[in-house]
């Protein structure tokens, strides 16, 4: 009798216990606190000035880059991260020493020179004299128009879209220009950029991070519009470019921190959020891409301050060699690959060149974006001002385009820039004072609950896609015909 009295008590004890669980946390409640920690102990505008005025660029390769490294891996581990690893990668390094560009008509000694700015990857040295082509915007059918013409000589073309001739055309990466006027012959590039004010582009000229056979510089909108002019003037008209450039392999570094998922049935499915850490050396860098990763950073740290611990394991990762051809992020898909893990991806979350977030990009998944709809009516419940206004559009050259074009679902934050600061891009303007905190800190508010939402989810909306259905959706996107010139489509053509 005591026996079978001391089992009913054991079962009664058991039964309590399992009926008092821990109640987890509403989504709205998580939401608030995300809200109150970042208004008030946030620290992406603070970390970031600090990382621009004591490190300066963050050129891959250079002792720079390495400086940002460890200052995001020391970060991450005081803000209580036990899992924070370098992922190494070798790269060629470049950096630019000098250049020059001269305007000559043919046979005279009057050389013009003008303000020049080498891009990414050109050759290590390079002195050539030419005949200069217009190649207008720069896409195929303007190539097309000059083919004839431009073998053997250096092709002037527009960074943007601008003959009437082409609009509602799909516009290029500067790379694939490149790309395309080297498979039409030419033997140089000048590209100009569409910014008033006479503001230098910088950027890599190359599709693949490798060296291109020949020199590409870039002058300023005001420059491109003065040589046009001259042309017209003076049909003989001779550009000189002069160049020499450093190139080397080195090992860069992603910088990764491993926040494991609570649930055991989902903590194997992984959530990817990174930005690019580096940059280029014309200036700080911090709108490209700083207000991006350091919103990671400080993504992180609310995490951690905040002891979050969703069901799924989130990665944050800061990218290194992105502006060389998506190094980092080409690096850590293949590690993925090599190891059986990719499947493990179940989502990538790319914030570059992200400001003042009010809405999340889908990149093409319509399911995923009626998602950012439903939580994007709670996330405007906690601040009217974040707008849910949620694009769906897919685009390449950033870091989520390695996860794309394996089927990982890729998506972004949606912001906007102020024009002065979006006519810093890749120029020696883009410094600390084009960063306003009250936007970076909307950026780091509103992703860090669309994080947590996603990481909580019962079951994501979207799902990784098998090499066709990939292919497919690659198609429909209209990214086709750019990843053939960027030598990145995986498929026969």
């Amino acid at each position: 009798m005591k026996k079978q009295h001391f089992v009913l008590i054991f079962v009664v004890i058991v039964a309590a216990l399992s009926s008092f669980r821990v109640k987890r946390d509403s989504l709205e409640d998580v939401f608030i606190k995300i809200n109150q920690d970042v208004l008030y102990r946030g620290r992406a505008y603070e970390t970031l000035g600090e990382a621009t005025s004591t490190i300066g660029h963050r050129l891959t390769g250079s002792t720079n880059g390495k400086k940002a490294e460890e200052y995001a891996y020391k970060l991450l581990k005081a803000y209580g991260f036990v899992d924070v690893k370098y992922l190494p990668f070798e790269v060629e390094s470049w950096a630019r020493d000098t250049v020059s560009l001269a305007i000559v008509p043919k046979g005279s000694d009057n050389f013009r020179d003008v303000p020049v700015v080498a891009l990414a990857h050109s050759p290590v040295s390079s002195h050539l004299q030419g005949a200069i082509v217009d190649c207008g915007d720069g896409i195929e059918s303007d190539f097309e128009k000059v083919k004839e013409q431009v073998k053997g000589k250096i092709a002037l073309f527009n960074i943007n879209i601008q003959s009437p001739d082409n609009k509602g055309k799909k516009n290029l990466h500067r790379s694939e220009k490149t790309a395309l006027a080297i498979k039409y012959g030419a033997a140089g590039v000048i590209i100009a950029n569409a910014v008033d004010g006479g503001v230098l582009l910088t950027g890599t000229a190359s599709v693949t991070g490798d060296l291109i056979p020949i020199p590409a510089v870039c002058v300023s909108v005001e420059t491109g519009k003065a040589i046009r002019k001259w042309m017209g003037e003076e049909p003989n008209l001779l550009a000189v470019i002069d160049m020499r450039n450093f190139s080397r392999p080195i090992r860069a570094r992603n910088v990764i921190a491993t926040l494991p998922g609570s649930s055991k049935k989902m903590k194997k499915e992984k959530i990817v959020i990174g930005g690019h850490l580096d940059s280029w050396d014309l200036a700080t860098g911090a709108m490209d891409n700083g207000i991006g990763s350091f919103s990671v950073l400080d993504i992180a740290r609310v995490f951690q301050s905040l002891n979050l611990r969703p069901k799924r394991t989130i990665e944050f990762v800061m990218f290194m060699g992105e502006e060389q051809g998506l190094l980092g992020s080409k690096a850590m898909v293949k590690k993925y690959k090599d190891e059986g893990k990719l499947d493990q991806v179940q989502l990538m979350v790319n914030l570059d060149m992200v400001n003042n977030a009010k809405g999340f990009n889908a990149m093409g998944r319509p399911e995923l974006r009626k998602f950012f709809d439903e939580i994007g009516k709670k996330i405007k419940d906690i601040d009217s001002t974040y707008s849910n206004v949620n694009p769906n559009s897919a685009g390449l050259h950033s870091d989520h385009q390695p996860f794309m074009i394996q089927g990982v679902p890729v998506c972004s934050p949606s912001g906007s820039f102020p024009v002065k600061a979006y006519n810093c891009y890749h120029a020696n303007c883009d410094r600390f004072d084009l960063i306003d905190k009250k936007q970076i800190s909307n950026n780091v508010r509103f992703t860090a609950m669309m994080l947590y939402a996603l990481a909580e989810a019962d079951e994501l909306p979207v799902k990784k896609m098998n090499d066709q259905e990939t292919k497919e959706f690659l198609i429909k996107q209209n990214l086709k015909n750019e990843l053939i010139i960027g030598k990145d489509w995986r498929w026969e053509q």
